[in-house]
C-alpha cells in the first residue's frame, strides 16, 4: 500500500457526497473513489444479510482499484457491517455512528432527536451506543421514513421532500427537542429545510466533520496521506442508471460530474 493510493467512500445513494465534501476539505491533496450503491437504495429496510453482502462486494472492488483506505459513508452500512469489514482487511476502514454523545452535551433541555433509518435505531452497534452514552438523557427516535428516497427521487430542496420532513418532524419539536442528530449521510442535505421548519434555535449534530478528522488521524499514523503537490481528483461510480445520477451529482456538486457503471459482481 502507498500514500499515492486512493481511498474509497460508498454509500447507498448519493448521501455520503455530504461526507466526501468534508474529507476533501481536510484532505485536498487526495484521489477519491466514490461508489452509490444507488441500484441497491435504500439500505435502511433491508435485510442484514443483504446490506452485509453490498458493503463487501463494494468493498472487494474498492480493493480492486487499490484504495489506501475505506469510508462507509452509510450509518445503516456501518452498524451492519464494519465490524465484518475490519476482521476482513487490514487497511483502514472509517464508519460512521449518530452523533449522540455530543448531542446530549449539547443540549440544554436534555431532550434529543435522532433522525435515521429504521436499519440503524434497531441494529446492535446503536443500541450499545445508547446504552454507552445516553446517561438517563431522554432521546427521541425518528425513523424518517421515505427521506432517503425523496432525497434520491425528487432532491433534496423539493416541495414535496419539506412536506415529508416537516410531517414527521415536527413530533419531534413539539415534544421539547433542542437538539436533532443527523443520523443519516443524506440528511445534511436536509439541513435547510430542518431549520426553516425548526428555526436557528435548534442544534443540529452533523458527524461528517468528525469522520473527516478520523480518517486523517489513521492515514498520518500508518505514514499514507497523501505527499502529492497538486490536488486529488475524485472518481464517481453508480450501481444504478448513471445518466440520472450525473444529474443529480451534478446539481449537488454545482459542477459537471462523470459517472460510471459500477460492475455488478457478486463476491
Amino acid at each position: 500500500m502507498s500514500s499515492d493510493h486512493p481511498i474509497g467512500i460508498f454509500d447507498s445513494g448519493i448521501g455520503g457526497l455530504s461526507v466526501l465534501e468534508h474529507i476533501r476539505k481536510l484532505l485536498p491533496l487526495e484521489n477519491l473513489i466514490y461508489v452509490s450503491d444507488r441500484g441497491h437504495l435504500p439500505y435502511g429496510n433491508k435485510h442484514y444479510d443483504y446490506i452485509l453482502k453490498r458493503s463487501q462486494t463494494i468493498s472487494e472492488f474498492l480493493l480492486g482499484q487499490e484504495v489506501k483506505a475505506i469510508v462507509i459513508a452509510c450509518n445503516t452500512a456501518t452498524a451492519v457491517a464494519v465490524g465484518h469489514l475490519r476482521q476482513t482487511y487490514t487497511l483502514p476502514i472509517i464508519g460512521m455512528e449518530p452523533g449522540v454523545k455530543p448531542a446530549i452535551r449539547q443540549s440544554r433541555s436534555g431532550l434529543i432527536g435522532v433522525l435515521a433509518t429504521q436499519g440503524t435505531l434497531t441494529s446492535r452497534k446503536f443500541q450499545a451506543l445508547l446504552r454507552q452514552h445516553a446517561n438517563g438523557a431522554e432521546i427521541i427516535f425518528c425513523p424518517c421514513h421515505g427521506w432517503v428516497e425523496a432525497i434520491e427521487h425528487n432532491g433534496h430542496d423539493h416541495q414535496e421532500t419539506h412536506k415529508l420532513v416537516k410531517q414527521q418532524l415536527e413530533p419531534i419539536l413539539e415534544a421539547g427537542a433542542d437538539t436533532l442528530v443527523l443520523g443519516c449521510t443524506h440528511y445534511p442535505f436536509l439541513r435547510a429545510t430542518i431549520e426553516n421548519i425548526a428555526g436557528t434555535d435548534i442544534s443540529i449534530i452533523d458527524t461528517g466533520p468528525a469522520v473527516a478528522r478520523q480518517l486523517y488521524r489513521r492515514l498520518a499514523d500508518q505514514n499514507l496521506l497523501s505527499k502529492e503537490p497538486s490536488a486529488g481528483s475524485e472518481t464517481f461510480w453508480c450501481s444504478a442508471a448513471t445518466e440520472q445520477t450525473q444529474e443529480l451529482l451534478t446539481k449537488l456538486r454545482n459542477k459537471p460530474t462523470l459517472v460510471k457503471a459500477l460492475p455488478e459482481v457478486s463476491y
